[in-house]
């Protein structure tokens, strides 16, 4: 396999099945509190939220008292348990524990003769400490033995290496978390999971290193984090998340995967729509946020059939015509994909857009919905004056779909290059975004907003000043998060009719499902979902 790609992981991995359950991956709740008993209540949140086990973090206690209050806290947990005590020390991977290295070794061994059942220690001190425990070691007691790097992560012969040398510490368990400056560094630790011949828990920090907290159930993962509080941080799952979200149980060695590539990413809520609609109609996928900065270098990292089928969003959708074997002639016309199908024989990459679909038949219900007219074989985009806001990808797919329904397409864009160039290929008309505020050749125009300006969390962001908004008829957003942008919000309180971009999402979203499963859209889900 080289060294840059992920190719055919499926099926390297055999996991067990238990009832509706497709592996054996285990969720472990980090617990971190001040005092014991301040644990104990977060032992009892962390089973209620369907944790397997918890790790208890013995370097945040305030107080702690070693002989007392190990007992009480492994005879009061209800679930397994795993001790961590992390020296303050940077090399010591980030804990808080300043005293003596002795003690702390010993409050760790006396957490294993209590009937914790695994215990986890630095690679530094690793061999010292499984010596000092050998013929003491309970017949169900695991040791992890653990290396973090908070930097890089390193190549798959390095991992491998490092795997070894973890191994012959004498641990039960290896446990390795490097750090993400790409989506792509999270493919070497997928490698390092799949080919290790012990039990390994293998987990990438950061945005970019999400996938590795969730796709650890498919590759073949120990275990992986997930916190038990409604919010996590960047890159980490709640269990909430894992369990519902990401059907976490039922993700399997054949379980496809697909994600919305995009930068930013975090505020898209294609996850919520495509896992609920494959849970609804058994669809073995998983849809995951892809925290991507180069859409080639992910799709040739990323190039088994294991990874089966993307949604592109900001700033991908140009660049991803290129990546793709074949394009539909409409993705073709518009120079823009969103949505990208990897076929299982042969790998290669099909584009389409759907956007341009999704967009317009929200904008021409919007319009018939403000004349009371029914549906007609005339658009009632026909001779409209169609004014873009942007040439992106989005931008480029509107301003085809405007021209294709007859109406004369305005294209404003930041650099007045890029618009022009739009505008010819449409035959349109081009102006900066700086004259969009006096524009106003004539009344009952129609806005189109195609930029992130005013998506989450730059709520109060508008692409154009409030009394400019009088000309239209109608505006829309392309920006669905939140559901009503200020721009909305102004074309509301100007009289005119909006469109939210949510009715685009929903729109180009059915075309997705349909070439990711090959089954009929479930039109009635998605707005159920999305309602929500």
């Amino acid at each position: 396999m080289a060294a840059t790609q992920v190719a055919s992981l499926s099926g390297s991995v055999k996991l067990e099945t238990e009832g509706n359950r497709k592996n054996t991956t285990l969720i472990c709740a980090p617990l971190m509190a001040e005092s014991i008993d301040q644990l104990l209540i977060e032992m009892r949140k962390a089973k209620s939220s369907g944790a397997d086990l918890v790790e208890i973090r013995l370097d945040y206690l305030k107080s702690f008292s070693p002989d007392h209050d190990l007992q009480v806290l492994i005879k009061d947990c209800h679930l397994p348990t795993l001790f961590t005590y992390r020296f303050i020390e940077p090399q010591w991977e980030g804990g808080r524990y300043d005293g003596d290295e002795n003690k702390r070794l010993d409050t760790l061994r006396l957490a294993m003769e209590l009937g914790a059942d695994y215990v986890d220690v630095e690679l530094q001190v690793a061999e010292e400490f499984n010596k000092s425990i050998h013929g003491k070691k309970p017949e169900k007691f695991k040791l992890v033995v653990s290396s973090h790097n908070y930097n890089n992560t390193p190549s798959v012969e390095d991992l491998g290496n490092l795997v070894a040398k973890i191994q012959a510490t004498g641990a039960d368990i290896v446990k390795i978390a490097t750090t993400a400056s790409d989506i792509t560094d999270v493919a070497r630790i997928f490698q390092t999971i799949v080919h290790s011949q012990v039990p390994i828990i293998g987990l990438v920090m950061g945005e970019r290193g999400l996938i590795s907290r969730v796709l650890s159930a498919k590759f073949g993962g120990y275990l992986t984090f997930g916190t038990h509080e409604t919010v996590a941080p960047p890159g980490e799952p709640t269990i909430k998340d894992l369990l519902n979200l990401y059907n976490f149980r039922s993700i399997g060695t054949e379980t496809k995967v697909y994600g919305v590539i995009s930068n930013p990413v975090s505020h898209s809520k294609s996850p919520f729509l495509y896992n609920e609609a494959f849970k609804s109609v058994g669809f073995n996928g998983v849809y995951l946020h892809l925290l991507v900065d180069n859409i080639a270098k992910f799709l040739q990292v990323y190039s088994s059939s294991d990874f089966a089928g993307f949604s592109c969003g900001i700033p991908h959708k140009e660049a991803a015509v290129k990546c793709c074997d074949e394009v539909d002639p409409v993705a073709g016309s518009i120079e823009a994909v969103n949505c990208i199908i990897r076929r299982q024989g042969d790998g290669k990459l099909f584009g389409y857009n759907t956007d341009y679909v999704g967009a317009i038949t929200a904008i021409e219900d919007g319009l018939r919905g403000l004349h009371n007219v029914g549906t007609t074989t005339i658009s009632p985009l026909a001779s409209k004056l169609f004014v873009v806001i942007g040439a992106g990808g989005a931008g480029k797919a509107l301003a085809y779909g405007a021209k294709e329904k007859g109406a004369r397409v305005v294209i404003a864009n930041r650099t007045h290059g890029r618009a022009k160039a739009l505008a010819d290929r449409v035959g349109g008309h081009a102006v900066s975004l700086a004259e969009l505020d006096s524009f106003h050749p004539e009344d009952g125009m129609i806005l189109a907003n195609t930029t992130s300006v005013g998506m989450q969390p730059n709520f109060e962001e508008t692409p154009v000043s409030k009394e400019a908004l009088r000309y239209y008829s109608l505006v829309f957003d392309a920006v669905y998060t939140p559901k009503i942008t200020r721009l909305l919000r102004e074309a509301e309180e100007c009289g005119v009719a909006t469109v939210s971009g949510l009715e685009m999402f929903i729109g180009q979203a059915y075309g997705h499902f349909e070439r990711f499963t090959g089954l009929p859209a479930p039109k009635k889900l998605f707005r159920q979902i999305m309602g929500q």
